[in-house]
């Protein structure tokens, strides 16, 4: 039984990219503007929106380059991924009540075809994790190990950007699956220790300290890795390189060392070295790997239920914080998962 439907408001709030950032993105940016909200047409329904997502990738389509997701359209809202609640509908199946995941973020108020809506279980896990360690977020890190890096038994394992919400959850996957040695970097002692002690990693080091980024990965890492998880790029993959051991593989998931840079960034010194070594360097799209969601879900959602997979969230509450909390993310401001959560 459907719940009583919603009294629509006639506007509702969304964020705008009302110029190309130059360098680091700033306030000024952004816009949070009134748009209208209508009833739903035909094979659509209206969302009010709970939670929506801010994620790295985000920064790339502020750029008005073509690439393989389209950039954000000057003074209009912007998307993402967002879970809500249906508050109209205008489609078969889905009744005011039920709870979809879709990909039109950072507003109130959402019209999104049922094509584009996966209904979601409130009860099976919080709604916020749809966004992160059961959404978008974990079939990335689950595919990009698992199926990308070709990881098996006895690898040992080093991910960049491991307090993130990706990586901390590769870094886990890979222990759950019988890595040798987990490894992870991340930009500060707390995230660090955040490694060690609560998500299991076997070793991890602060990529901010003044040693180099292969110095501390040689003294984590003595016998070199076999898989290595790259969300950030730039130092980190040249060290990886230099550590991997003969046949290694690497995932291309990030670069975010160099997203903000306003000059082409230096490639890895060391390239000769994948020749010798044999490596095998991959980049990924999470949308490439869509015949693995249910094994996903399954497989990952178990190991959360079961408390064998810990996962973090940091909430910005309030649409009015959607701006600062995609910076706050850009500045690693966050463990795990960044969400803004729209408070009712």
């Amino acid at each position: 039984m459907s719940a009583a439907p919603e009294q629509l408001p006639a506007t509702g709030r969304a964020w705008h990219l009302v110029r190309r950032p130059h360098g680091w993105p700033v306030p000024e940016d952004f816009a949070l503007r009134e748009v209208p909200v209508e009833a739903p047409a035909e094979g659509r329904v209206l969302v009010r929106n709970l939670h929506f997502s801010v994620d790295p990738y985000m920064r790339g389509r502020m750029n008005d380059v073509k690439s393989y997701i389209p950039p954000f359209q000057l003074d209009q809202p912007m998307d993402g991924g967002a879970v809500g609640v249906v508050v109209a509908s205008n489609a078969d199946g889905f009744a005011v009540g039920d709870h979809v995941l879709h990909f039109a973020g950072w507003r109130e108020y959402a019209s999104v075809p049922v094509s584009y809506a996966t209904k979601v279980d409130p009860e099976a896990a919080p709604l916020s994790a749809y966004l992160g360690v059961l959404g978008m977020t974990g079939l990335t890190a689950y595919a990009g190990l698992l199926e990308v890096a070709s990881f098996k038994e006895g690898d040992t394992v080093f991910v960049s950007g491991a307090a993130g919400a990706v990586g901390s959850e590769v870094g886990q996957i890979a222990r759950l699956k019988g890595a040798a040695r987990v490894i992870g970097s991340a930009g500060s002692d707390e995230k660090v220790k955040l490694l060690t002690e609560e998500y299991g990693f076997d070793a991890a080091f602060n990529y901010r300290d003044e040693r180099p980024v292969v110095e501390q990965l040689k003294e984590a890492a003595p016998d070199g890795i076999d898989v290595y998880f790259d969300n950030v790029g730039g130092e980190h993959l040249e060290a990886a390189i230099s550590r991997m051991n003969v046949h290694g593989r690497i995932t291309v998931c990030g670069m975010i060392a160099g997203y903000n840079e306003t000059e082409p960034t230096p490639g890895p010194r060391n390239m000769a070295m994948i020749i010798g070594k044999r490596l095998r360097l991959q980049g990924m799209l999470v949308q490439d790997h869509q015949d693995l969601q249910g094994q996903f879900v399954r497989e990952v959602g178990g190991w959360v239920r079961s408390g064998e997979l810990k996962y973090n969230e940091t909430f910005a509450h309030g649409i009015e914080s959607g701006a600062e909390a995609f910076l706050g993310m850009l500045r690693g401001e966050n463990t795990g998962k960044m969400i803004v959560s729209l408070d009712a």
